[in-house]
């Protein structure tokens, strides 16, 4: 079945001309993938397409289950990967975190190989839906590609844990590893963060607080080596260019855009705070290596190149790139080829920029 997809994608213009978008989509100049275009063009037309929309009046439960159900669906599933799951203790009166673990095989140290690096990941989904299995796929290729061991993180979600509960979820499951690196079998001090969409504003805050005189410094757990930002949201004010010329038509939408921010950060209060909005922090000074990574046709887009920006100005080495031909999202599009091999080049760059810092931390 995939294979099939997979080839029927490989000729979007087939699929175009049969749903009668043959046109070439542009804005600014940029020109969005055809295979994206036509996945587009087919998931509007699926039955029931506009009860998957976020936005006002939306049923979270609902949300959710679509979330589950599509949010790995596209991409191939790694079997050379080994995964378990994990209970480990929440924040001080909070409930416990669920994290899931990933191998790839082979990748066990032994003599006299040393011990892999870790990424810590945390899922996309506007901080209200999403889970580790809807991301089971994405952790299965991050560990096969990287060759890193990966633990994906389950932070409670909003509107019944607004923020910062998804943040002290996040750094709870980060010191976490920190403090258990003989038991994962990984490089003690060498952890990675690493997230999509929301969950790379957490991964952004994570390394933010961890900071030498940040919050979770007091904690003794070091900052990670590199920080993996894939289409970022990190200000919550949502007021850029491309949250106004890409509000439709690509994924993410403003009302859905709209409807997260109400559910994570109902106290408007709260958006200017860093860990909510890292872009808005005072100084980005000493923060990790990062790679960041966002797409031509979403409306983060121009908050993730400012955060490229802010860190770059700041003197933290980074690695950005800007897909100008995708989507909000295009990391769960494998059943695009083209598109599954951005995908796996970001989880590749990834891994370099992991290891190279491990062996400069090891040096």
């Amino acid at each position: 079945m995939s294979r099939a997809a997979s080839w029927l994608f490989a000729r979007p213009d087939w699929i175009l001309s049969a749903i009668g978008s043959p046109s070439p989509v542009e804005n600014d100049g940029r020109v969005l993938s055809r295979g994206v275009q036509a996945a587009l063009g087919l998931l509007e037309r699926l039955p029931g397409a506009d009860a998957t929309a976020w936005g006002p009046g939306a049923d979270v439960g609902l949300a959710r289950r679509r979330m589950r159900q599509s949010a790995g669906l596209l991409l191939p599933l790694r079997t050379d990967v080994y995964s378990s799951g994990r209970v480990i203790p929440g924040p001080d009166g909070a409930p416990p975190i669920r994290l899931r673990i990933y191998r790839r095989f082979g990748a066990f140290p032994m003599a006299p190989r040393p011990l892999p690096p870790a990424i810590v990941f945390y899922h996309g989904g506007g901080w209200v839906v999403g889970d580790v299995e809807g991301y089971e796929r994405h952790c299965r290729m991050l560990a096969a590609v990287t060759r890193c061991t990966v633990i994906s993180v389950d932070y409670r979600l909003a509107p019944e844990h607004p923020f910062p509960a998804a943040v002290d979820d996040s750094l709870a499951a980060y010191q976490w590893v920190h403090r258990h690196t003989d038991e994962l079998g990984v490089a003690a001090g060498q952890v990675a963060v690493m997230g999509d969409s929301a969950g790379g504003n957490l991964a952004a805050v994570i390394s933010l607080l961890t900071r030498p005189g940040g919050r979770g410094s007091v904690r003794d757990v070091p900052p990670p080596l590199v920080q993996g930002l894939v289409y970022p949201a990190v200000d919550a004010h949502m007021n850029t260019d491309t949250h106004r010329t890409l509000s439709v038509g690509y994924i993410l939408t403003r009302d859905g855009m709209d409807w997260f921010r109400s559910c994570y950060l109902p106290d408007p209060g709260d958006w200017t705070s860093p860990e909510a909005s890292p872009l808005l922090a005072d100084d980005h000074g000493g923060l990790p290596p990062a790679l960041v990574v966002t797409a031509g046709f979403d409306p983060l887009r121009d908050e993730g190149s400012a955060y490229a920006d802010a860190l770059r100005n700041a003197g933290v080495p980074v690695t950005y790139r800007c897909y100008d031909d995708q989507v909000h999202g295009f990391i769960s599009m494998g059943i695009v080829p083209d598109t599954l091999a951005l995908t796996i080049e970001v989880f590749d760059t990834m891994g370099h920029m992991v290891r190279a810092a491990a062996d400069a931390v090891a040096a």
